[in-house]
């Protein structure tokens, strides 16, 4: 069993996705994780899943978890402050701005509480769906504010440490104009392009290839919690689909009359901007490298994914990225693999020489 940071009882209120793999990843630890939810299934499915035992009459919990939608996060987290006096108390609301302020309005004792946000989850939720390794080389955002002495919040970082994050210092305004343009936004622009499927023909949604896929995954979300957290953050997110929209009128008016001088112009200037926004964003374990691909043509039978990447890791070239796309109407698809440039041209050679089919 690894050793511990924390101490514990940590008390986890909210045995969801989130909370059941912050009790599984303590459990791991050997930490006492006590469980706390409305609803008795989630509970009971918890507890047998191994992330913690039920409340017990008597519990005095080191930290306490609140892992609940952010509409009653500021709720929950002012009645943990008050059943447990000696306890610190955090939450892993998405928005930390308004917890806070509502805590303040209430007459919350802040001075043991301080917000928190780890950036991961799944796209399936519920008790059922959580993982011990979830948080493990994520960012998990501790949102200090001056009521809070650093000493007095030692035990969240020990939480994060311990479940394998990495800490991220910033304050509640920071963090929430972070989540705006790097979560809620893309949320809301994806949503707004799956809508224009909805209405598409047939013949056009059997053309669709990864790349929609990508634009359009996280559309999948549920609306209920994302009602919530786009309320929570309305300033941040409005501010950055303001700037959207004018992006998009540049769009818009330069494709009215492509032939007009200085139009395709600036399509390649508002182009050129994303290639440069996209380079900015940090690679594999954070580094600031870049990869080039190829596309190798993978027969849909047992086995062959396998081969490829065996066959790779015996050339040893080291496999950074990987994606797969399936091919409408054929037996096979493509497995895009992304390597560092370095070592393109001899795992094209060499795969070739296996007999693989290389796409383009």
């Amino acid at each position: 069993m690894v050793e511990s940071r924390l101490i514990g009882p940590v008390r986890v209120v909210g045995a969801g996705l989130l909370g059941t793999s912050i009790g599984l990843g303590l459990r791991n630890r050997g930490i006492d994780v006590i469980l706390a939810d409305a609803s008795p299934t989630n509970l009971s499915i918890a507890v047998d899943y191994g992330a913690g035992r039920p409340a017990a009459q008597g519990d005095a919990p080191q930290l306490i978890v609140v892992c609940v939608p952010p509409d009653v996060t500021a709720e929950i987290v002012a009645r943990e402050l008050e059943a447990f006096p000696q306890a610190i108390v955090t939450d892993v609301a998405s928005v930390k701005l308004a917890p806070l302020a509502e805590l303040r309005a209430r007459g919350a004792d802040v001075s043991r509480y301080i917000g928190s946000h780890p950036l991961a989850g799944r796209e399936r939720g519920g008790p059922l769906a959580g993982r011990a390794d979830l948080f493990v080389g994520r960012p998990w955002v501790v949102a200090a504010h001056d009521a809070i002495s650093y000493q007095q919040a030692t035990s969240i970082d020990d939480l994060i440490l311990d479940l394998g994050a990495i800490l991220v210092e910033m304050s509640p305004e920071e963090h929430d104009r972070g989540v705006a343009l790097i979560s809620h936004v893309p949320q809301v622009v994806s949503t707004i392009m799956a809508r224009r499927l909805t209405d598409a023909s047939g013949s056009a949604l059997n053309l669709a290839g990864q790349g929609l896929r990508d634009v359009t995954r996280v559309a999948a979300s549920d609306p209920e919690l994302w009602v919530q957290i786009l309320g929570a953050n309305a300033g941040p997110v409005r501010d950055i689909l303001l700037a959207y929209r004018d992006d998009l009128d540049r769009f818009i008016d330069a494709l009215a009359d492509p032939a007009a001088p200085g139009a395709r112009r600036k399509v390649a200037e508002e182009l050129s901007g994303g290639n440069a926004g996209v380079a900015r964003l940090p690679g594999k374990h954070g580094q600031d490298r870049r990869f080039v691909s190829l596309s190798v043509m993978v027969d849909d039978t047992p086995g062959q994914l396998a081969r490829l990447l065996a066959e790779i890791g015996e050339v040893g070239v080291n496999l950074e990225d990987l994606r797969l796309e399936h091919s409408p109407g054929a037996q096979l698809g493509l497995a895009e693999i992304s390597v560092l440039p370095e070592a393109i041209s001899r795992l094209t050679e060499e795969l070739a020489a296996r007999g693989w089919r290389i796409a383009g």
